[in-house]
């Protein structure tokens, strides 16, 4: 039974390794503007692959607040909690708390639900670029990247969404090669105070497409274009997620 448990578990997760080898859209990052892309632009009928460096996806919402596990979200984004059957408690002034475990899961189960492949423990090192176009992302197992000399593969697709948050890791990696077009001296630009209400205002204005075939969403916004932080507030973090895979979708499928 033992050898038998093992044949399961590797046969199982070569065949979802195999089947993120290449996709329409792969999203870097399992926080709520990935994971709510992937949910979907997986009705829109996309083969999607999301990796998530951490054991556990859900990025910062599991923390709450200073480890309070209680996040708040907007009025606009009450219909997608609806749509991924997450509660919500009215605290006024247009404001709905959440609990952070109830979000971070019910996120999690209705992106995988939907059929998007998700594979934790799996963290990128730089970016692939074809025809200067981001065609896909280096990757290697989370506890290997710069501890030790182990050659990571890639990933292709024909569209790459940077959801990595604070580190916008995607970005950097090709800005490391590719000057992004306004980026402040050619360096991205890191983000301003805290400033709940303006920084979901501004991540939802900016999120969009960085770089041929490179979209950006969530935190990652305000760290490359200098954007205020907001804390434990996620409304603009599910409308980032919403409105990028808007666009994601209208490209690939017109491609």
């Amino acid at each position: 039974m033992d050898r038998k448990i093992t044949e399961i578990i590797h046969h199982g997760y070569a065949k979802k390794f195999s089947e993120s080898i290449q996709s329409n859209v792969l999203i870097v990052g399992g926080g709520p503007s990935g994971l709510t892309a992937g949910y979907l632009l997986r009705q829109e009928g996309l083969k999607v692959v999301i990796i998530e460096k951490r054991l556990a996806p859900g990025g910062g919402i599991w923390g709450g607040g200073m480890g309070m596990n209680e996040v708040v979200v907007e009025e606009d984004v009450l219909d997608l909690l609806d749509e991924f059957g997450i509660r919500y408690t009215d605290v006024g002034e247009q404001l709905y708390s959440v609990d952070a475990v109830e979000l971070a899961s019910g996120l999690t189960f209705k992106a995988v639900q939907s059929g998007a492949v998700l594979l934790n423990r799996v963290g990128a090192e730089d970016v692939c670029i074809a025809d200067d176009r981001v065609s896909g992302v280096v990757i290697n197992q989370t506890d290997v990247i710069g501890r030790l000399p182990v050659d990571p593969v890639t990933f292709t697709a024909d569209a790459v969404l940077d959801a990595t948050g604070h580190e916008a890791v995607i970005c950097s990696a090709l800005n490391r090669r590719r000057t992004l077009s306004g980026v402040k001296g050619g360096a991205l630009v890191g983000e301003e105070g805290m400033d709940a209400r303006k920084a979901e205002e501004f991540v939802v204005e900016n999120t969009g497409e960085i770089f041929p075939g490179l979209w950006i969403s969530g935190m990652g916004v305000c760290s490359v274009w200098g954007g205020p932080r907001m804390g434990p507030i996620f409304g603009g973090m599910l409308s980032s997620g919403r409105k990028v895979a808007g666009q994601i979708a209208a490209s690939v499928n017109a491609a």
